[in-house]
């Protein structure tokens, strides 16, 4: 490779350059800007490796105005590794400096806080990859250390750390990624996962074989072994999500972390990857291909897969703080940049009165400023490089009220005023209107450690709604939350009606940061403390809003299915977590943040069996602990859930009246989708504390058709009085689609409308369960519904009525029962004799 040459350098003060580095196709020289505002001198140097070597070259660069500085050079092409020094009033250049020598030394941080120290070689911000991670270095990592910090009784400002700090890679790299899918927010139905989790498991290499008996589920490809865990194998999944009926995929961050998991190793620390070292670099562990720009060109390849199967692609990114963590030895002058601190600590972070870095709102050492147009600037840049280059369609933002804090504006320890929240904060406003220029989706996670959020997030942003997650949970355990329940199946119109339709409010029951679906209906507390591999870990609510359903397999099971239809038949955009559609479970663990085991990889083999916890965790190993016996054995020869989940995924995603972008009004016959609720006799609204409602689903003057849900969240049946309608046409007829209950397991707890049952008169919803009747259009299909059947005690009683009126619930339905008699007498009357005025309702 020919080492870099400068270039132009009389041009370099004047350059308007973007930050990073970029080669001009044209010319093949390379341009390297870096923002270093309170530096007085900054380097960049070039290496022959990641590790064991100094640096070949050193050349200073030239600052601009903009506080930017920049340098060109030919010879530094694809695969060139760099890093830079600075220095700055705490440490004046001195010509008889050399790397590892305290030559113009006068503190560890200059008047402003920034901990500037040319012995430390720091990676490049924009970096589109990075050569390592510091807890990949091992005890070594103590050598990045500066200030007062020792290392075998040395300070760390004095030791060189070039030797083995991570080191930027220039990239080039044109691999497409094919086109964004053009599907609007309200048809995304979101599947959460992580990269490794997806595809690691021993059994992958075998999934075409598990779930070919499977329905809907035959032709998957097979993971190639050495594609296990990696961005190429979950590409290979995109079948399996398109089969499932999901059309976005989320994947847990991607940008490089600061983790020592490294391949099927379990490591001890930052699975999940919430440690982002850079923020432009996707992950190298994540890749088959570990070479320089394998990792960008595989991850490009992986998002082209799933554009082309009409897949979204949604990454979790960490902007809340990074993974250089807080200070070291207790001192506010040592820390252990290898990046943003080492060039401006005081503009990328929020610090004490002593210049201290804060845990604040994150619990992880440090936390972003965003008072800094450098740390704003961050963000937008690299939300426009992965949307742009890398194909993303949306980014889910962890702890996103950070960004939309303003630390400047208030007293450094002013925790009061530190802790506001600014909805109209510009970061977050520039951000949804980037976004909305360029066609790309964002979604808060709206709460942090200092303030809960949800619906408060400025208009164009979807946001994470915890509130439906803590509605659900608790209604479907029984607890009567009637108000909270109706508010959120509708969407959560009060929190969210000002940020642009119920298609903002992302529902969930789960996510990565908890219980499992399963997990959820199997467990009264947490068990974080078992052994391999489904423990140890730290952490993880104490407050889950669980139960384990008194030990009974079938009641879980039902149970189960009625968390999953319930988050796909609300009122905005369902998201599930990778394996809850076939029953995965962690044992109990609500917080395997660390754990890079097999116990955690998705096990393609439950989905395709009907004692998904009977079978070994790992077939390699079977003295492992197993499975906690959870579901207990299913009726039929595969998952029945995954074939449940397919069926009400695949309900949404036909159904136009599942997936609004406007709220209906509370009454029904109106124009737009309504949701209004009942009692069991449909009489009157439900009142506090019910917990045996109806939802009338009416679909109004769309092309979907109306549903009734019918829940039971209590001990004793429920016996729903469907009203008789009336209607001239006798177009349409309800059919029993959907029932939860143990007793419908030998059919798959979901029919086909041909197979449905017609239902006229009353339907009895056995406890703990739920049912589903969807209108059928007669001159549709010529096929008959089954014969009406009775199970005794008046579960199903075939009573005579006539059908409906697609979208005229309004003005058939007989929902005063009390006064049923009357008001049908006055309907009729009304009709003869239109103008005769009629009595006062």
């Amino acid at each position: 490779m020919t080492s870099p040459l400068p270039v132009s350098q009389d041009q370099w003060a004047h350059g308007s350059w973007p930050l990073g580095a970029h080669v001009d196709p044209r010319t093949g020289e390379t341009t390297f800007a870096v923002a270093a505002p309170h530096a007085t001198r900054v380097t960049v140097e070039f290496f022959p490796r990641a590790q064991g070597a100094d640096a070949e070259a050193s050349f200073a660069m030239v600052p601009g105005v903009d506080g930017v500085w920049r340098a060109r050079f030919s010879g530094a092409r694809h695969g060139t590794l760099y890093g830079f020094r600075t220095w700055g009033t705490n440490w004046s250049y001195d010509p008889a400096w050399t790397p590892g020598s305290l030559a113009g030394f006068v503190s560890d941080r200059d008047a402003d806080f920034n901990h500037l120290n040319p012995n430390k070689v720091l990676f490049d911000p924009y970096a589109r990859e990075v050569t390592h991670n510091p807890l990949s270095l091992g005890e070594n990592k103590a050598l990045l250390g500066s200030g007062p910090a020792e290392f075998e009784g040395r300070a760390g400002r004095e030791i060189d750390s070039a030797q083995v700090a991570p080191k930027g890679v220039v990239v080039e790299d044109a691999t497409a990624t094919g086109a964004n899918p053009a599907f609007p927010e309200e048809d995304n139905a979101i599947y959460e996962a992580h990269v490794k989790n997806l595809t690691l498991h021993p059994n992958a290499t075998t999934l075409s074989e598990l779930l070919s008996p499977t329905p809907g589920f035959a032709g998957l490809p097979d993971i190639p072994a050495p594609l296990r865990g990696t961005y190429a194998g979950a590409a290979m999944m995109a079948p399996y999500l398109g089969a499932l009926g999901l059309t976005v995929i989320e994947l847990l961050p991607v940008h490089e972390t600061d983790s020592d998991q490294v391949g099927a190793h379990a490591g001890s620390t930052n699975h999940w990857g919430y440690q982002t070292l850079a923020f432009f670099a996707p992950n190298r562990d994540y890749s088959s291909d570990k070479s320089l720009g394998g990792p960008t060109r595989e991850f490009k390849e992986m998002v082209a897969a799933f554009h082309a199967a009409g897949l979204k692609v949604y990454l979790d990114v960490v902007y809340n703080h990074s993974a250089e963590g807080g200070n070291w030895a207790d001192s506010p002058d040592a820390a252990g940049f290898t990046s943003l601190g080492g060039f401006a600590t005081a503009d990328y972070y929020g610090l004490d009165a002593a210049g201290g870095l804060i845990d604040g709102a994150t619990g992880t050492s440090n936390q972003m400023n965003y008072s800094s147009p450098l740390s704003c600037a961050l963000v937008l840049d690299s939300l426009e490089y992965w949307h742009g280059v890398m194909g993303v369609d949306g980014f889910r933002f962890d702890l996103a009220p950070v960004l939309g804090r303003r630390p400047a504006d208030a007293a450094p320890e002013d925790w009061d005023a530190q802790r506001r929240f600014f909805p109209d904060h510009p970061l977050l406003l520039s951000i949804v209107e980037l976004a909305r220029r360029q066609g790309f989706e964002v979604v808060a996670e709206a709460w942090d450690l200092w303030g809960y959020e949800v619906g408060n997030f400025p208009a164009g942003w979807g946001e994470w709604n915890g509130r439906f997650r803590d509605a659900m949970r608790a209604y479907l355990k029984g607890d009567g939350n009637t108000d909270e329940f109706m508010a959120m199946f509708n969407g959560d119109y009060l929190h969210f009606h000002e940020n642009g339709g119920p298609h903002k409010s992302v529902n969930f029951v789960t996510a990565h940061d908890g219980f499992t679906m399963f997990d959820l209906v199997s467990y009264n507390t947490k068990i974080n403390d078992q052994p391999f591999p489904f423990g140890p870990t730290d952490g993880g609510s104490d407050d889950n809003m669980s139960w384990d359903s008194s030990g009974d397999h079938a009641l879980r099971r039902t149970r189960w299915r009625n968390f999953w239809l319930i988050t796909f038949l609300a009122r905005g955009v369902p998201m599930i977590v990778s394996g809850d559609e076939y029953g995965r479970t962690q044992n109990g663990n609500n917080n395997p943040w660390s754990l890079n085991t097999v116990g955690m990889w998705n096990n393609w083999a439950q989905a395709g069996s009907n004692d998904p916890t009977g079978l070994p965790v790992d077939p390699q190993h079977p003295d492992l602990p197993g499975y906690h016996d959870n579901i207990g054995v299913m009726p039929g020869a595969t998952n029945a859930l995954l074939t449940f989940a397919r069926y009400v995924a695949r309900l949404r995603a036909e159904q136009p009246t599942l997936r609004q972008r406007s709220w209906g009004d509370a009454e029904l016959g109106g124009k737009d989708v309504s949701y209004v609720y009942f009692g069991t006799a449909l009489d009157d609204p439900p009142r506090p504390g019910d917990r045996q409602i109806a939802v009338a689903i009416d679909s109004g003057e769309g092309d979907g058709d109306d549903f009734w849900v019918l829940l039971n969240m209590y001990d004793q049946p429920a016996t729903f009085d469907l009203a008789e309608t009336l209607e001239e046409d006798h177009q349409h007829e309800w059919r029993r689609i959907i029932d939860t209950a143990s007793w419908a397991e030998a059919e798959g707890n979901a029919w086909d409308m041909d197979d449905a049952q017609a239902v006229t008169g009353t339907y009895t919803v056995e406890p703990w369960s739920i049912a589903v009747l969807q209108a059928h259009h007669p001159s549709t299909t010529s096929s008959k519904p089954k014969e009406l059947w009775g199970r005794g005690d008046g579960l199903q009683v075939d009573r005579a009525g006539l059908p409906y009126r697609r979208g005229r619930f309004g003005l058939f339905l007989d929902r005063v029962r009390r006064d049923g008699v009357a008001r049908i007498e006055r309907f009729t009357e009304a009709k003869a004799h239109p103008d005769k005025p009629t009595e006062a309702k």
